[in-house]
């Protein structure tokens, strides 16, 4: 089975420029770390301090730590936050063994949230991040104290087609220089995306110069989702392209035990950066909510 990685040493060095601009965006870290695993190297900032629960925030795909440059300055005032670089996914993580399902999925998940050393944590995820972070959750989330869940793909609903054929031609040879700027145009809404936004221009240089050799997620079970026994905040897009949000938020609301289900109508898949203030607060309330109750 192949293993994710660049294209070429050259297509590495101009990721590295541009992932470079992109950690600007984002306050100095308070620390790094590069976990070892069994399936390779997880990088992981953190930010802030404090005797607060950390959150760990897991990326959408390609996005990095950098996508949560509208997020982390806010979070990061009430106590730690980890981002982290996902293996087998472009930024500064390495894939030195085959992931080839959801169980190593959460496996190298699980060994990076034991290396950092805290009791519990609140787990955070966006998009792809969502999704990884549910699967870790419905098969060991002994360490989780919480689950924010941010327009997760494949957590609550299928991909619809048009979202697999924009994909594809995001990534086809010959049509992708043009292809991946309009797919992250079409999965924002069609709203313009400024030249240099530091999250867009991660996203498409590791579209462009990485080759992602990683299983296709796996849509959660009923009995999976039923087995989430932990608070879960669900932040549903109203314009998302990713799934039906409607019969998502029903999904969500008829299986999690313990779950707070919100569509928000007006938001598209880049929800936490479009909306930032808004889910910056909603996400804490969530969390001050969740420790009030332990």
């Amino acid at each position: 089975m192949k293993q994710s990685g660049f294209t070429s040493v050259r297509a590495e060095r101009e990721y590295d420029a541009v992932y470079e601009r992109g950690l600007a965006a984002l306050p100095a870290p308070a620390a790094q770390h590069d976990v070892e695993t069994s399936f390779g190297t997880a990088r992981v900032y953190r930010f802030g301090s404090g005797p607060a629960v950390p959150a760990v925030l897991l990326p959408g795909r390609a996005g990095t730590a950098v996508m949560w440059a509208p997020n982390v300055p806010a979070w990061s005032r009430r106590g730690p936050v980890y981002a982290l670089d996902l293996i087998g996914e472009p930024g500064r993580s390495t894939q030195t063994a085959p992931i080839r399902d959801s169980a190593g999925q959460a496996a190298w998940l699980s060994e990076v949230l034991d290396a950092l050393g805290h009791g519990t944590v609140h787990l955070v995820g966006y998009s792809f991040g969502g999704w990884l972070a549910a699967n870790h959750a419905a098969r060991s989330g002994h360490r989780l104290a919480s689950l924010t869940l941010i327009d997760p793909v494949r957590t609550f609903g299928e991909l619809p087609v048009p979202l697999l054929l924009r994909t594809t031609l995001a990534l086809v040879p010959g049509l992708s220089h043009w292809g991946r700027p309009a797919f992250i145009r079409w999965i924002s809404g069609g709203a313009d995306v400024a030249p240099d936004d530091p999250v867009a221009a991660v996203i498409e240089a590791g579209m462009r110069t990485y080759r992602i050799a990683l299983p296709t997620p796996e849509l959660l079970t009923d009995d999976q989702l039923r087995s989430i026994g932990i608070p879960v905040l669900a932040l549903i897009a109203g314009r998302s392209v990713i799934h039906d949000a409607a019969k998502a938020g029903a999904r969500a609301r008829a299986l999690l035990p313990d779950t707070r289900v919100e569509v928000w109508p007006d938001a598209t898949h880049a929800i936490a950066g479009e909306a930032a203030d808004a889910v910056n607060d909603r996400v804490l309330a969530f969390l001050a909510e969740t420790e009030a109750r332990t």
